[in-house]
C-alpha cells in the first residue's frame, strides 16, 4: 500500500507528533508499505531551522526507508498568535500543492494539531481521488481556546465549521482517546466512523545509553521528573510552588525539556532560590532515556481546563511504558481514568500547590506503594508500544482503501 502523510513536525524534531509519524512509519515500511511524508524543514518549538537544513521551496531526504518532502514554510517558534498562525498557514499552502505533485497514493492521511494539516491532507486527497483519514491528535481549536491563545469570535467559529466539515469529509478519523470520540459523536459525527487508536511508543527509544546523571549533590528519598513541553498547556507554576512547600531532604525535583513557558519559569525558579529543583533544558533524544532512568516518579502536569479532561498524555503513556509510578496533575477524566486502570500512580487536582504537595511528601515514605505501582506500569506497557499502534492505524488504512 501506497501510504502519503502530512505533517508539520517529523525527526530530527522530537515531539510526540514528530516521534508518532516516525515510528509507525518505520513499522509500516518494515512490512512492506510504501510511506511519503511530507514536512517543512525542522525548526520546532525554537522557529529556528536545525542545523544541516535549509529552508528551500522542495527537498526530498530519505530516513530509515522513508521518503521525506520538505517544503519552505514561513517559521516562528511555539508562541505567540500572529506568527504561528502565518507558520500554519504556510505550511497547510505548500503541503497541498507538493501533495497535488507526487505521486499517486492509496490513502492520504494528516494529523492535527496543527489543524491546517488536515486541511491540506484533504485538500490532497480531493485533488488524488483517494480516502482521506483525519488523525485527531487534539480537538483544535478548542485546545487552543483552552491555553488561553485566542479568545471565541467569528474566526474561532469559522474554524470550528471547517473542523466539522473535515470530520464528515473524511472517510474515517483516527480519535488518540475515548474522550475525542465522544465528542465527536456528541456534535453529529458518526459513532462508525471514528476509531480510537491511543499513541503507542517504541520502547528501544528508552534503551539506556550511558550512566544515569547525578540530578542532585545530595539525595532526597524520591526524585520526581517532568520531563517534557513546558507550554501554556501545563501550567508549571504549580509545580515550583509544590516545590517551595516541600522538605528538599524528601523530595526532589528535575524540569526537563523546553517550551514558550521555560524562560520565564527558569526566571522564577531563581528569584525563589529553591534547592530541591533542578531545571534542564533539551537534551537529544538519544539523552532523554539517561534522564529517566536518574527519576524514581514521572510527574504528568497539565492545566485546570475541561478540555484537558480529553486528553491522555504521551508523558503518561511514556512513562507506562518505561515502568514508573506516576503522579498525575490533571482534570479528572481520560488521563485519571486509564491512570486508575493500570493502577500505577495517584492523581491530584490541578493547580493545587499545597494538595500536590502533600502527595509526594506521602509516597516519598511509601517505597512499597511506589514498587508496586511500577510493577503494574511494567505490565500493561505492551498495550502501548509503537508496534500495536502501527497495527491498528494500518488495519484502518487497508479498510478504507478496499
Amino acid at each position: 500500500m501506497k501510504i502519503l502523510f502530512i505533517t508539520d513536525n517529523f525527526p530530527p524534531e522530537h515531539n510526540a507528533i514528530a516521534n508518532r509519524v516516525w515510528e509507525m512509519a518505520r513499522y509500516w515500511v518494515a512490512w512492506g508499505h510504501e510511506v511519503t511524508v511530507i514536512t517543512c524543514a525542522p525548526n520546532f518549538p525554537r522557529g529556528e531551522l536545525f542545523p544541516g537544513y535549509r529552508n528551500r521551496w522542495w527537498q526530498w531526504e530519505e530516513r530509515d526507508g522513508i521518503r521525506v518532502l520538505r517544503v519552505k514554510t514561513y517559521m516562528a517558534p511555539n508562541r505567540g498568535v500572529v506568527r504561528r498562525t502565518l507558520d500554519f498557514l504556510s505550511f497547510g499552502f505548500m503541503a497541498t500543492l507538493a501533495g497535488w505533485c507526487v505521486k499517486r497514493p492509496d490513502v492520504v492521511t494528516a494529523t492535527s494539531p496543527q489543524f491546517f494539516s488536515a486541511v491540506a491532507g484533504w485538500l490532497v486527497s480531493v485533488g488524488k481521488w483517494r480516502p482521506f483519514v483525519f488523525e485527531l491528535g487534539d480537538l483544535w481549536p478548542a485546545s487552543v481556546r483552552a491555553v488561553g491563545a485566542v479568545r471565541q469570535g467569528m474566526v474561532i467559529r469559522l474554524v470550528e465549521k471547517l473542523e466539522l466539515f473535515l470530520y464528515r469529509r473524511s472517510a474515517r478519523v483516527l480519535a488518540l482517546t475515548e474522550y475525542f470520540k465522544q465528542d465527536l459523536v456528541e456534535r453529529g459525527i458518526a459513532e462508525d466512523k471514528v476509531a480510537v487508536v491511543y499513541n503507542g511508543l517504541e520502547p528501544s527509544r528508552f534503551e539506556l545509553a550511558g550512566q544515569p546523571p547525578e540530578v542532585f549533590s545530595y539525595r532526597p528519598r524520591i526524585v520526581v521528573g517532568y520531563i517534557g513541553t513546558h507550554g501554556m498547556a501545563h501550567r508549571l507554576d504549580n509545580l515550583l510552588d509544590a516545590a517551595e512547600r516541600l522538605d528538599p531532604d524528601a523530595v526532589g525535583i528535575l524540569m526537563l525539556g523546553d517550551g514558550a513557558e521555560r524562560p520565564r519559569l527558569l526566571e522564577r525558579a531563581e528569584r525563589m532560590n529553591l534547592r530541591n529543583l533542578r531545571m534542564e533544558g533539551p537534551v537529544p533524544a538519544r539523552e532523554v532515556a539517561r534522564w529517566w532512568a536518574a527519576v524514581d516518579v514521572a510527574l504528568v502536569h497539565l492545566r485546570d481546563d475541561p478540555v484537558m479532561k480529553t486528553v491522555a498524555p504521551t508523558k503518561l503513556l511514556e512513562a507506562i511504558v518505561l515502568g514508573k509510578p506516576v503522579v498525575l496533575v490533571a482534570p479528572e477524566g481520560e488521563a485519571s481514568g486509564l491512570l486508575a486502570e493500570v493502577d500505577c500512580g495517584v492523581h491530584v487536582p490541578p493547580e493545587d500547590p499545597d494538595a500536590l504537595a502533600a502527595v509526594l511528601e506521602r509516597i516519598s515514605r511509601d517505597p512499597e506503594q511506589l514498587a508496586r505501582w511500577a510493577e503494574n506500569a511494567r505490565a500493561a506497557a505492551p498495550r502501548f508500544y509503537m508496534e500495536r499502534c502501527a497495527e491498528r492505524v494500518l488495519e484502518v488504512y487497508e479498510g478504507v482503501r478496499s
